[in-house]
């Protein structure tokens, strides 16, 4: 993830590149067609970037999706996109990712841009952090630009006014982020380790991401499968991260929030073969039975019948005001994004404020919110949702409030309500 324009596609592509995904002669045929189209230095991208319009502009549009193997692990990229309207594309992304690479133009003026008020930079480390980002790798990109030529003090003016605002919006800037220079063009640092650069001597971007811990994984807890993408291919096929628990073969699971008993027919690894089983942080596409293609919308979610996914139209839920001009009461409406859902919600109710120093709640309901205060509140949605308490499942009960092209807030679940209440 990253600003527009950091390099984000063309690094994903040399990375495929570099591990053998895609192979010297497609590499040769992508740099041919670009130079005939006067797109030279964009034919890396183009590996990830397939869509006719997103070569055309040198923009992602959807989340590119592309998967890679080293001696130690497999790996699925999401290359999201970077421009400021396909924010949602980039939080269904951040959404089913483990961890998150933030690129970065070291380029003079571009890593000022995506950093000010406006730019993507911030939005997208608040969003990878909302959407339950732990690790965050910092990909210093360009370093071989003229205007920065492996420049030590580019590198450490950026670093000093990245930290502080890393700090702000939630990580911890020595246990949970990493800081490195790159080429994501020319390859530098990328797989093996620059000679270019004599200053850095810590490892290569597949080299940390080789030794990271791997997440803890909730293997059998019960199965629960947001549904980030649909499409119809000799039946109906769904796409989407297994958050928790392991699915089977001919197994029959529910279908939320429509209550649709259907049964599994084929499941589908990163690199498209057909596999018996698979379990939780695994990415898969799967084929049900049974269901009609337009019955499924992203957001929903598979899993088991013992224990289905809460479903609810009213929950309650913590909200921190992150950027708004005006007060927020009680009926304002947003767009509300939780792991791939995407709904129409209200504020029902302000019901407690919290106090920042204190973290208790107010007595009295506030009559109003504004920039930069927590309150407890009950939202209202259009439609059923499948969610859980952040307590229970993290990553289902994480949310951002968007309005007018901006996040608004961030909150999390903490009870959700029958209708009755």
């Amino acid at each position: 993830m990253g600003h527009v324009d950091a390099g984000k596609s063309t690094m994903g592509g040399n990375i495929l590149f570099l591990t053998g995904m895609v192979d010297k002669r497609t590499m040769e045929k992508y740099e041919k067609e670009a130079k005939d189209a006067g797109r030279e230095s964009w034919y890396l991208s183009w590996a990830l970037d397939t869509g006719v319009e997103e070569r055309a502009k040198g923009k992602t549009v959807e989340c590119g999706r592309a998967f890679f193997e080293t001696d130690k692990r497999r790996y699925t990229i999401l290359d999201a996109p970077g421009h400021k309207n396909y924010v949602p594309s980039m939080i269904t992304g951040a959404s089913q990712a483990d961890v998150g690479v933030m690129v970065i133009s070291a380029r003079k003026g571009e890593f000022e841009t995506g950093f000010e008020r406006g730019g993507q930079t911030r939005e997208h480390t608040m969003l990878a952090k909302t959407s339950g980002i732990v690790k965050m790798i910092i990909a210093i990109n360009k370093m071989d630009d003229p205007t920065v030529g492996w420049d030590k003090a580019r590198y450490d003016e950026i670093l000093g006014k990245l930290t502080p605002f890393l700090k702000q919006v939630g990580f911890n800037p020595k246990t949970e982020v990493y800081f490195m220079p790159v080429s994501g063009y020319t390859g530098a640092n990328i797989k093996d380790r620059s000679p270019a650069c004599t200053w850095y001597n810590g490892p290569s971007l597949l080299e940390y991401l080789d030794d990271l811990k791997t997440m803890d994984r909730k293997f059998n807890a019960p199965l629960m499968i947001p549904i980030a993408e649909k499409y119809k291919d000799m039946g109906t096929i769904i796409v989407g991260k297994i958050e928790s628990g392991h699915i089977k073969k001919g197994q029959t699971v529910l279908l939320m929030p429509n209550k649709r008993p259907t049964e599994v027919t084929t499941i589908y690894n990163e690199s498209e073969e057909e596999v018996d089983q698979a379990m939780c942080g695994d990415n898969v596409k799967i084929r049900i039975k049974g269901v009609e293609e337009d019955e499924v919308s992203p957001g929903f979610m598979l899993c088991t019948k013992k224990k289905p996914v809460k479903t609810a139209t009213k929950f309650q839920a913590q909200l921190a005001i992150l950027e708004h001009k005006n007060i927020i009461c009680a009926g304002y409406t947003a767009v509300l994004h939780a792991h791939a859902a995407a709904e129409e919600v209200s504020l029902g109710a302000l019901l407690h404020l919290i106090d920042k120093k204190t973290n208790r709640k107010s007595k009295r309901p506030p009559q109003f919110v504004k920039q930069g205060q927590k309150v407890i509140a009950r939202i209202e949605t259009s439609g059923p949702m499948c969610v859980e308490t952040f307590d229970d499942y993290p990553q289902l009960g994480r949310f951002t409030l968007r309005d007018e092209g901006k996040t608004v807030a961030i909150g999390k679940i903490t009870k959700v309500l029958e209708d009755s209440e």
